[in-house]
């Protein structure tokens, strides 16, 4: 279990204290789910669902980015 797991309802790093998913993490889940990206792609989906709900005040674009924008 990595210590870069999402602080809610803020979104931040419990590792590291940036924005969720951090850095560390991102190439945690790309290692973690090198053999099903499309599975990577879904959890990061739901993971975007569920941070609009706590994060309604950031932009829409912004998040997207920040949750599924890395996985290219």
């Amino acid at each position: 279990m990595s210590a870069h797991g999402p602080v809610l309802p803020v979104w931040t790093c419990g590792g590291c204290g940036g924005p969720w998913p951090c850095a560390t993490r991102r190439r945690e889940l790309k290692a973690e789910y090198e053999d099903a990206p499309m599975s990577l792609a879904l959890y990061m989906g739901a993971q975007l669902v569920r941070a609009t709900a706590d994060l309604s005040w950031a932009p829409a674009g912004a998040l997207h980015r920040r949750f599924l924008g890395w996985l290219r």
